[in-house]
């Protein structure tokens, strides 16, 4: 039997009843590690261990996305455990092991969590309202990395009269273009995408959207001006919820990771929800 269990947002306590049985009757656990935590201290792992009372095996994107098979093939004899940050189906990749599943013939359970696709409410925004979720990646101008594609979709679900939750990125156990060419087993410290990182990129995307003739949308859409609120660690006691202009928010510092971006539509103001 393999469980995919979602971990929720913010706590070890945050693991639901029929999760924890189930990770308690498994033989094996991984932790997925990569495309969300619960804490920039990998120290929680050991903190999982002392609640579950299970020894658990990081799974980083190597072991999830090359290797996944061996984690599925251990399930047709075994009882292995899967678990996310916040619900499973809040990535593709948790998506394709359900399917590589189905595929072997391999019985899953997925036992859910709340994440911060619904979690967004708290600051008020209806989940009716909200169009397609994208993601901010990290540019990286030595390896000539700067993808905007993202900006485009916030501008269009702001003419559909939608809000847009924006998923900020996190580099965990990366290696360098250069480590990667010479396959050597180095990796880059961690990283995590913050409120003011993000809207930096996009006040530079905005300026240089302004100067394009290719840019059709009206240049009020998005702008330095841009009314938005952050939020940051949602969930957590030390939560923030703040309210300025997309400049002024570059100078804000939030505090830890990890951040998520929402677009807000009020008329033809811009919100950004950022949380942790």
């Amino acid at each position: 039997m393999l469980y995919i269990i979602g971990l929720g947002l913010s706590d070890l306590e945050d693991i639901t009843v029929k999760g924890l049985k189930a990770i308690q009757s498994s033989d094996k656990v991984y932790l997925e590690h990569y495309t969300s935590i619960l804490r920039e201290d990998l120290n929680y792992k050991q903190e999982l261990e002392v609640f579950y009372n299970k020894e658990i095996i990081l799974a980083d994107r190597t072991m999830v996305e090359t290797n996944s098979d061996e984690i599925i093939e251990k399930a047709r004899h075994e009882t292995i455990s899967f678990l996310v940050v916040g619900d499973p189906f809040g990535a593709t990749t948790h998506t394709d092991l359900v399917l590589r599943a189905i595929q072997k013939n391999i019985n899953y359970k997925i036992i859910h969590n709340a994440s911060i696709m619904n979690a967004v409410g708290c600051c008020g925004l209806q989940l009716y309202s909200f169009g397609e979720t994208v993601s901010i990646c990290f540019w990286s101008d030595t390896e000539n990395w700067r993808p905007k594609s993202y900006f485009d979709k916030i501008c269009s679900n702001r003419v559909r009269g939608l809000h847009t939750l924006c998923l900020l990125d996190i580099k965990v156990k990366e290696k360098s273009v250069e480590n990667l060419i010479k396959g050597r087993d180095i990796y880059e410290p961690a990283r995590y995408m913050s409120v003011s990182q993000a809207c930096e990129q996009l006040i530079e995307i905005a300026n240089e959207k302004i100067t394009s003739e290719e840019f059709k949308v009206d240049q009020s859409i998005i702008n330095m001006d841009t009314l938005c609120v952050g939020l940051a660690r949602v969930g957590k006691d030390d939560q923030i919820i703040a309210v300025d202009n997309l400049k002024s928010l570059v100078n804000q510092d939030l505090g830890r990771p990890l951040h998520s971006l929402i677009g807000k539509i009020i008329k033809f103001t811009f919100c950004i929800v950022f949380f942790v």
